[in-house]
């Protein structure tokens, strides 16, 4: 794997923060690169949330459309896997783009290819072509790698200290999609059906607007590039990495074989039980309300501690915060198992847990993640660990109703225990040999 300078500027060259302040703001910049720092996460906050609020509320609806092109429930579930798969894809090929073009116009490109898709998916309504909203979602797909591979941008910019917190931050801007995308469904019908268009043609307006504010607002406001103001005071950094590493010598490296386990079992477990919960609730007689509530309890328990799941890694270290977050999840594997038919607070709490506990991996682990390595071959793996993410995704979510079906809900429990015990292990038996920094 070779990485290329970006041509904006080199990020392993020392930082020259009164050039790089100059550069940016001309007439002078009071705060200098903290405040130039500063103004790049927040703008990363707000892509991300804007980000998430299209693509939310064009997947709320995906099944829905997906039925009425088709014309059966049979193909009511290939939406989401091309949403998946154009993740896996679009988080492999964006962070290659980064390397070579930095990561604003990365981001940027996300963004609008995403925005692309969600118009083809639009036209597909007007169209009557299914094959066409296939292609849109998958292309749509990249929006929300966009979104993923915001996380790292923020913590290029900050010390291994302070990394997660940094993580954490951008991960909860995805709170305000949690809560916008889904409302954002009626309004945007009823607009469309003003306009004289399908009802559900809205929701891929709504990615559209929202997904193509998020581009405006980075390639406005993410100046200089963030590899510009990156940090490099990470202590023990292997400084040969960065030019020749093989796969395979960077898996067998602790902290990227031990994070990337983490986070592809967090995906996993968090996604085979959240999957299933709605239908097998319905199944027993919850109502419609109920079920949202406890979805909504599992989203806020995904993105809305963030902040607080960063400070936990910064102050107790990445390996630590990620088994409590296996711990948290083996915790509502636990409650899946023995939840009664009618338990329907009992699997709020369990949801809210299973959210909470993929959270304290996902910042812990991408936090560990993005240490040890210089900017460029991190840049990369980064891209591939998305992509390996997004596609235990689809296998969890396709394989959670076969397993579901033939052995029932608790066995999704069971299963989660038995992947969960492979991260606790690994890092049990690994940790002496993470470097002292993130021990």
């Amino acid at each position: 794997m070779t990485a290329t300078t970006p041509p904006a500027a080199s990020p392993d060259a020392p930082l020259d923060p009164d050039a790089i302040a100059t550069r940016a703001h001309p007439r002078g910049n009071p705060d200098g690169l903290d405040g130039l720092r500063r103004r790049a996460l927040l703008t990363l906050v707000a892509g991300v949330g804007l980000g998430s609020t299209g693509y939310i509320a064009a997947v709320t609806v995906a099944t829905i459309v997906a039925q009425e092109l088709a014309g059966s429930t049979e193909w009511a579930g290939l939406p989401g896997a091309t949403i998946v798969i154009g993740s896996a894809l679009g988080s492999t090929l964006l962070s290659s783009f980064m390397v070579r073009h930095g990561r604003r116009s990365g981001l940027v490109l996300g963004y609008v290819v995403g925005s692309f898709g969600a118009l083809l998916a639009a036209l597909s309504l007007i169209t009557g072509s299914f094959l066409v909203f296939l292609v849109g979602t998958f292309l749509m797909g990249n929006a929300n790698a966009a979104n993923q591979l915001s996380r790292y941008t923020a913590a290029d910019m900050v010390p291994l200290s302070r990394r997660a917190s940094a993580i954490g931050t951008v991960v909860w801007g995805a709170t305000i999609g949690a809560i916008l995308g889904p409302n954002m469904v009626t309004i945007a019908g009823q607009i469309a059906s003003a306009a004289g268009l399908p009802p559900l043609t809205g929701a891929y307006g709504a990615l559209v607007l929202f997904v193509g504010m998020a581009a405006v607002l980075t390639f406005w406001r993410l100046r200089p590039d963030p590899y510009e103001l990156a940090d490099h005071s990470e202590p023990e950094v292997d400084r040969t990495v960065g030019t020749a590493a093989s796969a395979s010598a960077l898996l067998r490296r602790p902290t990227v074989a031990i994070s990337m386990v983490a986070l592809i079992v967090g995906q996993f477990v968090m996604t085979l039980i959240m999957t299933m919960t709605p239908l097998h609730m319905t199944q027993h007689g919850h109502g419609i309300g109920m079920v949202g509530l406890v979805l909504s309890a599992h989203t806020f328990g995904m993105f809305a501690l963030s902040p607080l799941s960063g400070r936990l890694t910064d102050r107790f270290g990445p390996p630590r915060t990620i088994l409590a977050g296996m711990s948290v999840l083996a915790i509502s594997a636990v409650m899946v198992i023995v939840a009664p038919p009618d338990g329907g607070a009992f699997l709020l709490l369990a949801l809210f847990l299973l959210g909470w506990g993929w959270n304290l991996g996902f910042v812990a682990g991408s936090t560990m993640l993005a240490s040890g390595l210089e900017i460029h071959e991190r840049t990369r793996l980064e891209g591939v660990t998305d992509s390996l993410i997004w596609s235990s995704a689809a296998v969890a979510s396709l394989g959670s109703g076969i397993l579901a079906a033939t052995a029932g809900f608790a066995a999704l429990g069971f299963l989660a225990l038995a992947l969960i015990a492979i991260p606790t292990v690994l890092i049990t038996s690994r940790r002496r040999m993470l470097p002292a920094a993130i021990r």
